[in-house]
């Protein structure tokens, strides 16, 4: 792997959002062992110099700068250009190799931003909400979506509300093929989709138990197994733009309603009655509407009260500790709710708290394979030139970009990433990307931010 030392100045971003905007939080301290910490666990690794220039700017400062919605113009002139999708795909074996050069394309960009992007707070919350809302690339068709889906339903909101994000990812054809809800109907429809052995699709509870026990409300959240059954028929008719194509795709083909595969019957979810739609008694057809009912639940479960706790621990998780302080998780879930789900906020709530800066949360959280590898390289001041290394090197720990199977995505706790193989995989990579640095990069130490 060829290798460069330059490095981009970490201000560049702060040329591209104004600068009068931002207001820095109170209270936030500049001593270096605070920005080492910030640093450390709002990036993907420090590089050399970058904890001096941030406490020479302000900590507080690089903070509100990290938060700002920006661009980062020099990144996108490193990032590999993606396949171009056809218009159609004659064979599954076509639409095979389209979907695995897409997603090669997109994990060699991933660890590329991970590694130089200065908008790094922001490339770790595109990681941290592909994972909430995971989609994994080896199951069928899913991988002809996964660049779009990253593209449109996560990247453009992670500083946006939560409510927007849940319904980019509620509609995507990445999540609807994923979870199968491409395939839920009435199974009283006449017109129900059939199964090549000619037996009609009936309802699909997979995305609706997801919904409620990932993405919203959590495990414990207070929903009930008639709450996922009454969900997935309000999703029915949630579909993909020719779906009875299994083999062919067009550019642009994304998400659609059918209202004649929609359950128009009564339900009840979360306490809440949605009344059946008329059915017109001289046509004997479905109403035409239904689309209305899965909006409702989205509403719904983005406001309800397990939806901010869980989303409140699983960020305090992320940044702060494996088993976040009680205290600020009820705090974080508060501005969540008082802000609608305004994720800046949210996210703010947890990296400006005086648990995030407390002594005794720094160098506890174990680097995941992605951060390790990326703060290797980031360290030791080297540019990705050749993704592909540390792509196999990512496989190798058990972290193949856009590769987790299980709908919970990559897990963030020590527990998933160490062990005493996992550590000699660690150390063994580390040798092969910095050679001159083996014993400080596979130390104990650098394996905690």
């Amino acid at each position: 792997m060829r290798t460069r030392t330059t490095t981009l100045p970490f201000l560049v971003a702060a040329a591209v959002v104004a600068v009068g905007s931002l207001t820095p939080a109170a209270d936030i301290p500049n001593d270096r062992a605070a920005v080492e910490h910030a640093v450390s666990r709002l990036t993907f690794g420090a590089r050399p110099g970058d904890v001096e220039r941030v406490q020479q700017a302000g900590l507080a400062r690089w903070i509100e700068t990290q938060l700002a919605s920006g661009q980062d113009a020099v990144l996108a002139a490193r990032l590999p250009a993606l396949p171009e999708k056809p218009s159609t795909v004659d064979s599954p074996q076509d639409a095979r190799r389209y979907g695995r050069e897409a997603v090669q394309a997109l994990a060699a960009a991933k660890i590329i931003r991970a590694v130089h992007s200065e908008r790094q707070l922001e490339e770790l919350l595109v990681d941290f909400w592909f994972n909430h809302f995971n989609v994994f690339a080896g199951k069928g068709r899913t991988a002809l979506y996964i660049p779009e889906y990253e593209r449109d339903a996560i990247r453009p909101h992670v500083f946006g509300t939560f409510r927007t994000m849940l319904g980019a990812t509620a509609k995507s054809p990445a999540m609807l093929f994923y979870l199968d809800n491409w395939l839920s109907t009435d199974p009283n429809s006449a017109t129900a989709r059939r199964n090549p052995d000619g037996r009609r699709n009936g309802l699909n509870e997979n995305y609706a138990r997801e919904l409620l026990e990932l993405h919203t409300l959590g495990v414990d959240g207070g929903y009930t197994q008639d709450d996922i059954i009454n969900a997935a028929r309000a999703f029915t008719g949630w579909t993909i733009e020719r779906p009875q194509q299994d083999t062919a795709f067009q550019a642009g083909t994304g998400f659609r309603f059918a209202p004649a595969l929609h359950d128009h019957g009564e339900k009840t979810i979360l306490g809440q009655r949605f009344p059946a739609h008329a059915v017109n008694p001289r046509q004997r057809r479905p109403p035409q509407g239904g689309i209305d009912e899965g909006e409702r639940v989205l509403d719904i479960v983005a406001a309800h009260p397990s939806t901010a706790k869980h989303i409140a621990t699983k960020l305090a998780r992320r940044f702060v500790s494996d088993e976040p302080p009680a205290g600020l998780v009820d705090r974080v879930a508060a501005r969540f709710t008082e802000t609608k789900g305004d994720l800046r906020e949210t996210v703010r709530a947890v990296i400006t708290s005086p648990e995030f800066f407390a002594e005794n949360a720094r160098r506890t959280k174990v680097k995941t394979p992605l951060e390790f590898v990326a703060s290797a390289m980031r360290a030791s001041g080297r540019e990705v030139i050749d993704a592909r290394p540390l792509l196999r090197g990512l496989e190798q720990l058990g972290m193949a970009p856009y590769r987790a199977e299980p709908p919970t995505g990559y897990d963030d706790t020590a527990e998933t990433w160490i062990s005493a193989g996992a550590l000699v995989a660690r150390m063994n990579l580390a040798r092969q990307l910095t050679p001159d640095q083996a014993a400080r990069i596979g130390g104990p130490d650098f394996q905690r931010r």
